[in-house]
C-alpha cells in the first residue's frame, strides 16, 4: 500500500492527491481497518479532520459517531464540521475557512444527490476540490464515495441485468475523472445498474464498491484495496452495445466489457485498466504474485500493517 499521503506539501514537489473512496458500512469498532487507514493519510495525531455529514438524515448523530471513532483511532484534537443545510449555507466563508485547513475531509453516507445540490459548484465545494489537489486525504462513504466522481450515479434500479434508462447520472465533485461509482455494490446487487451506465457511456471506467471495503486511489491513477470485500472494475472501452436502439426498460447488450474482481491486496492501474500487482493475504502469509515481485519488504510489510495482517517475512 502507498505511504502515508503528505498534507501540507513541501518545497516544489508536487502533493500527492489521495482518495479514500469506500462502499459503506466500514466497521467502526473493531480493527477498524478502512477508517484507521483514513486516519494515518490524514496525518494520524497531527491530522486536522473535517467532516462533512450533509448526506444524512442523521447528521449529528453521523457526525458524533465518526468524531468518536477517529479519536478512537488517535487522531488529532482538531476535528470540525462543515454541514451545509443548504446551498446557501455552503457559501459560508467561515465552512470554507475549516476545509482550508483540514489535512482530511470526510463524507458520510446518506442521500448522495442531496449532498451535491448542496455543494457542488459553491465555495464549500470548491474549498473541498482546493484541498484534494493540496495534498489533504479526501475520504467519502456510501453516497460521499459516489458524490467524488465528476458523473455521478443518483438513483436507479437494482438487480444483476443491466437495463436501458435503469439508472440516472447526475453531476458530482470531478475528484475523479472517466470514472463512475457505485456502493454497497455486491450487498445490493448493484451490478446491473453500474453496467447500464457504461454500456451507455462507454468512456467510464466503472468502480463497483463492497461494504467495508475502500479503494485508496493516488493521482487519479493508482488504486490499492482494503478491507473486507473487493473492488469490481468494470472496462467497456472495446464493448459492443445496443444502447442507442434498445427501448427503456429493455435488457442492454454488452458483450466484450472486461471485468475485474479486486480483493484487498490488490494494485491496479485506472489509466490503463490493467493488474499492477497483488498480494494474498492470509493470516500467516504473504503471498506475492503478478509484477510485485519487486516490492521490498517494508512495503508489504506496511500492507499488512495497515489491514491487520501478519507482514510476510524478508
Amino acid at each position: 500500500m502507498p505511504a502515508t499521503a503528505a498534507a501540507e506539501p513541501s518545497g516544489s514537489a508536487a502533493p500527492r492527491r489521495t482518495l479514500l473512496v469506500i462502499g459503506g458500512a466500514e466497521d467502526k469498532r473493531g480493527r477498524s481497518v478502512v477508517l484507521r487507514r483514513f486516519v494515518r493519510l490524514a496525518g494520524g495525531r497531527r491530522s486536522r479532520i473535517v467532516i462533512v455529514p450533509t448526506a444524512s438524515s442523521f447528521d449529528t448523530e453521523a457526525t458524533q459517531t465518526y468524531a468518536a471513532v477517529f479519536q478512537r483511532l488517535r487522531a488529532g484534537d482538531s476535528i470540525a464540521t462543515v454541514n451545509p443545510t443548504s446551498r446557501q449555507d455552503a457559501f459560508d466563508p467561515d465552512l470554507v475557512a475549516r476545509l482550508d485547513d483540514a489535512t482530511g475531509v470526510f463524507m458520510t453516507g446518506g442521500n448522495q444527490l442531496k449532498l451535491t445540490q448542496h455543494i457542488v459548484g459553491t465555495p464549500v465545494g470548491e474549498a473541498i476540490v482546493r484541498a484534494y489537489h493540496r495534498g489533504a486525504v479526501i475520504a467519502g462513504t456510501s453516497a460521499g464515495a459516489s458524490a467524488m466522481s465528476r458523473f455521478m450515479i443518483s438513483m436507479g434500479d437494482e438487480g444483476l441485468t443491466p437495463r436501458q434508462r435503469a439508472s440516472q447520472l447526475s453531476s458530482g465533485l470531478g475528484l475523479l475523472e472517466r470514472v463512475v461509482v457505485d456502493q454497497h455494490f455486491d450487498q445490493r446487487a448493484r451490478y446491473g445498474r453500474l453496467l447500464s451506465i457504461v454500456a451507455t457511456s462507454l468512456d467510464l471506467i466503472g468502480l463497483g464498491i463492497d461494504e467495508n471495503t475502500a479503494a485508496e486511489i493516488v493521482n487519479e491513477r493508482r488504486l490499492t484495496v482494503l478491507g473486507a470485500g473487493a473492488v469490481f472494475v468494470i472496462d467497456g472501452r472495446r464493448a459492443v452495445t445496443d444502447s442507442p436502439e434498445a427501448r427503456r426498460g429493455a435488457p442492454l447488450l454488452v458483450s466484450g466489457a472486461v471485468v475485474h474482481s479486486l480483493p484487498a491486496g490488490a494494485s491496479f492501474d485506472l489509466a490503463d485498466a490493467t493488474l499492477v500487482g497483488f498480494v494474498e493475504h492470509h493470516l500467516d502469509v504473504g503471498v506475492v504474485v503478478g509484477g510485485t515481485h519487486d516490492r521490498s519488504a517494508a512495503d508489504l510489510g506496511q500492507v499488512a500493517s495497515d489491514t491487520g495482517m501478519t507482514p510476510p517475512p524478508a
